[in-house]
């Protein structure tokens, strides 16, 4: 198909460009490209059956939630639902304990008698039910609480994010300390919100779905300088102007060659094993706070509820620097007053283009989960198609 065919031109088949590409396609009837350069649609989410027959996560655990009605209701056109919640438990020493901490770690890190007292002062100061940062514990007069607080610091907190995110302690931003909670509650749950799940085949089956229109037409295997380039305020498609909307998914500095330099992130290197039992260990997520070299392993038997008896995967995460070579992922960008000035300078070449809009992790250079993905796509899509959403 030749790209004079072609209204709208998609970077990317995770998330950002997948959700996009479907509701151009579909609401507004435009002839869609989405060029991907991996070999697999889906983004990071991609999962595949590995050789043992274990469906499992290539990049990483991905587990679905959402408070947001309107992205659970869509993406549930295009997939079924496994019931899964997230419960993860920290190895400290070799005690698992929930996390977030809670009552439950509580008297599992203290003896009967101190849990019992420190219980009280929390419940009697805070009320059943709160959410208590180690900062705010830290600054009470009480004892009792002060060692709780250096508990929580220094077995969950501390160790954990120097690995994640190669800091000292110094360097960690008091910020991030300061979110660090303790839940006056024996509820384990990860996250709170009221959708929540695993795609019932899978998530590539889910983006196979979403991209399975006729006006959508994937390329894989084709990173985008292949067939787009950036010349004097115009976009060009196969080496010819294109002016419908182009909808970049990728990181930011790399559209522009890291022209004013590269932009910092953290990548994972993942080691799999494949065990000859039922289950390898209680949760389908294990982090591993204060020893190890790794941040955490993961069993995605637990997650997706795949009966497989006698053998399992599990997956270990490391943690460090991305240098952009070859066969690296940037995963987490490292967020401060520096490097967000450095993307603003990219922001405002890509601002230059009027019709290229920056969508996603990479590209908008922020932390975001699934559904937020989801939900600036699709807003995104309303605004492209002029079209506005009641929610």
């Amino acid at each position: 198909m030749s790209h004079t065919t072609y209204d709208c031109l998609v970077i990317g088949a995770g998330y950002a460009g997948a959700v996009t590409a479907r509701e151009l396609a579909e609401r507004g009837n435009q002839q869609v490209l989405v060029l991907e350069q991996r070999d697999h649609i889906g983004g990071n989410a991609y999962d595949r059956t590995d050789e043992a027959g274990i469906l499992i996560h290539q990049y990483g655990p991905h587990i679905f939630h959402t408070s947001d009605r309107r992205v659970w209701e869509y993406l549930s056109r295009f997939t079924a639902w496994y019931p899964y919640h997230h419960r993860v438990v920290a190895n400290v020493h070799g005690t698992l304990m929930p996390v977030p901490f809670n009552l439950t770690s509580l008297h599992l890190a203290f003896s009967p008698e101190q849990a019992a007292r420190i219980e009280h002062k929390l419940l009697e100061t805070y009320g059943a039910g709160a959410r208590v940062s180690i900062l705010a514990l830290r600054e009470t007069t009480d004892p009792d609480l002060a060692v709780l607080a250096d508990y929580v610091y220094q077995n969950v907190f501390l160790h954990y994010t120097m690995k994640q995110w190669g800091q000292s302690p110094e360097e960690i931003d008091p910020a991030t300390t300061a979110r660090v909670p303790v839940l006056l509650s024996r509820e384990d749950g990860y996250f709170g919100d009221p959708w929540q799940g695993m795609p019932r085949e899978g998530y590539t089956a889910l983006f196979r779905a979403l991209l399975d229109h006729p006006n959508i037409t994937v390329a894989l295997h084709t990173p985008a300088a292949d067939r787009m380039q950036l010349r004097d305020g115009a976009v060009l498609l196969d080496g010819v102007p294109f002016s419908g909307p182009v909808i970049y998914t990728g990181a930011a500095d790399e559209l522009f060659s890291c022209r004013f330099g590269r932009l910092p992130y953290r990548t994972l290197d993942f080691r799999f094993e494949t065990h000859d039992v039922d289950f390898y260990q209680t949760r389908g997520t294990v982090n591993y706070t204060v020893d190890q070299p790794f941040t955490r392993i993961t069993e995605f038997k637990h997650m997706t509820g795949q009966a497989l008896p006698g053998r399992t995967t599990i997956m270990k995460e490391y943690s460090r620097a991305y240098t952009g070579a070859s066969g690296e992922t940037p995963y987490y960008a490292i967020i401060n007053d520096a490097d967000n000035a450095l993307y603003g300078r990219y922001r405002e070449l890509a601002a230059g283009y009027p019709n290229l809009h920056l969508l996603g992790r990479l590209a908008e250079y922020k932390y975001y989960n699934m559904d937020a993905i989801a939900a600036r796509a699709l807003t995104l899509s309303d605004a492209l198609l002029g079209e506005e959403h009641s929610v």
